[in-house]
């Protein structure tokens, strides 16, 4: 039998990237907004782009919101890409207060405007930037185990990630001397804030481990 995994569709994600880069590595997939397919998928991505607030408005509107904390519940692996990855934690300052999922305990917030010399902050950080592991020993047993530390990916964002716990922050990274949660692993979930389809064969390692991990329950 073959394995599938759904996509939520919620009208706020670069879907067709996402599936595109599972069929490389060998995944069936379904992009959907229907809870009885996420329910009986294997494993399950939460893509997204745009506003915080709209994307949660979006899950909630039609109980996707619930249907992602069963999801979890059962143990099957879960992945938060870009903005999805934010959804994953309690709440966001983007366009004032707004709760999220509570997968992950913590905020997510806006770059600063000035950096230490007192220069202007671009945001979005739209650029290729470099990956480090927190604990090189939760790197080498997660979906970047075999990534090259220091490794560029593709980043597009205006807001980051603080995890109240630090042991769940699987990969780091520095913007405008920020140093800040660019990846997070906790239990059965995954969240990486930038993007592995757009990020060269590196990134699509990403989705072979991730796909490693729910056909084997290993990476």
């Amino acid at each position: 039998m073959s394995l599938q995994v759904a996509i939520v569709d919620y009208g706020l994600g670069n879907l067709f990237s996402i599936d595109n880069a599972c069929e490389m590595v060998g995944l069936k997939t379904v992009i959907t907004s229907d809870i009885a397919v996420i329910e009986e998928s294997d494993g399950l991505i939460l893509p997204g782009v745009g506003a915080f607030g709209d994307a949660m408005a979006s899950l909630k509107k039609d109980n996707l919101s619930g249907a992602i904390l069963d999801f979890v519940k059962t143990g099957k692996p879960f992945l938060g890409i870009c903005l999805g990855m934010q959804l994953m934690f309690s709440e966001s300052e983007e366009f004032g207060a707004n709760e999220g999922l509570n997968l992950i305990e913590g905020r997510v917030v806006k770059f600063p405007d000035l950096n230490a010399k007192g220069e202007i902050i671009r945001v979005p950080q739209i650029q290729w930037n470099q990956i480090y592991p927190n604990d090189p020993a939760v790197w080498s047993q997660s979906p970047l185990k075999n990534v090259k530390e220091g490794e560029y990916m593709h980043f597009v964002h205006s807001y980051y990630a603080k995890p109240v716990d630090s042991s769940t922050i699987l990969s780091f990274s520095e913007y405008e001397g920020v140093r800040y949660a660019s990846a997070v692993i906790k239990d059965n979930m995954v969240g990486i804030q930038y993007h592995p389809e757009k990020s060269s064969d590196e990134g699509i390692k990403i989705y072979q481990n991730w796909a490693n991990y729910i056909k084997n329950k290993s990476y």
